[in-house]
């Protein structure tokens, strides 16, 4: 039997295992779609996404288009005559045209547990949120927002320590791995797609400027959850003396300081600078400033005064 023939759909470093084992798999990829390139890094220079990057170590032809809603983009893509399309954070809207044109349809990889999380951070967003589990779903593209069936499920623990890197990196490989292995099931026709349940739909929104401001006034618990959401990108932040300090990691203590959010309660404790929440205390374990390597608390105070009874903005 010939291999399937397929076009895979992706374009951040999380796409990028998926890709590899497919073509380790032996599957005809007959072509690759990924975002087109933009200004990146500290001097803006156009590069190309990471997939379009290992698409082009591998020998595999990319397109780029700005929009799939062109109707010459979508003869395009239904000329080639697909017996399935892999998408995994593609970052494009695909019309239904796009949708019905291979055999088998678009099978996407998201990394959430359906229906929650749907939307564009699920990552981020399950940390933020408390969740104590995390996974990757394996389903049927339709029109809607993440609403199609689901053909499986692999899940992973979330835990006190898991950063947004750390849970990126998982789900990515695992997301690999259940593309790999359910492809062929759902082309004999083993693998049924379920439809997602009405309850549970939550949305994963889009990380925007300013989600990774530290309010004080916030719960101790919530502000360390975001800052392990955050990190690596975009990194958790606060002002002070005109200079936005990234934090890394932090750990949340109860304690009723009775003071207003903010305020440096000890800035020399073991681990580093206590600072009054919301409800409870942030202990500050690594941080960053401006063009600065970041440290942990010991190096980084070393070069960086702060008092305790300071309020931080």
């Amino acid at each position: 039997m010939a291999p399937l023939r397929l076009a895979f759909m992706g374009s951040p470093e999380f796409s990028v295992p998926t890709l590899d084992v497919l073509k380790q798999a032996g599957y005809d990829i007959a072509c690759v779609y990924a975002q087109p390139p933009r200004p990146a890094g500290r001097k803006y220079r156009v590069r190309p996404c990471a997939v379009h990057v290992r698409a082009a170590d591998l020998g595999i032809e990319t397109r780029t288009p700005q929009t799939f809603r062109d109707e010459a983009v979508i003869d395009e893509f239904v000329a080639l005559g697909l017996d399935v399309a892999v998408v995994v954070a593609y970052g494009l809207i695909m019309p239904e045209a796009a949708l019905v044109a291979p055999g088998l349809g678009c099978i996407n990889a998201h990394a959430s547990l359906l229906p929650r999380w749907r939307g564009a951070a699920p990552i981020q967003r399950a940390i933020e949120a408390g969740d104590t589990e995390a996974g990757v779903c394996i389903m049927r593209m339709e029109a809607g927002l993440d609403t199609g069936p689901v053909f499986l499920r692999r899940t992973c623990r979330i835990t006190e320590e898991t950063t947004g890197g750390s849970l990126h990196d998982r789900l990515s490989h695992l997301a690999a791995e259940a593309v790999v292995g359910a492809l062929p099931d759902i082309a004999d026709g083993a693998l049924h797609a379920e439809p997602q349940s009405a309850d549970g739909v939550t949305y994963a929104a889009k990380i925007r400027p300013g989600d990774d401001d530290l309010d004080w006034s916030t719960p101790a618990v919530d502000l360390e959850r975001r800052i392990r959401a955050f990190n690596p990108w975009p990194v958790a932040a606060f002002l002070n003396r005109g200079e936005r300090i990234k934090v890394f990691s932090a750990d949340a203590i109860h304690t009723n300081h009775g003071q207003a959010p903010g305020t440096i309660l000890n800035a020399r404790a073991g681990g580093g600078p206590v600072v009054a929440c919301g409800e409870g205390a942030l202990v500050l374990r690594e941080m960053q400033r401006p063009g600065k390597a970041r440290q942990p608390a010991d190096a980084f105070l070393r070069g960086y005064a702060l008092t305790t009874g300071t309020m931080l903005t």
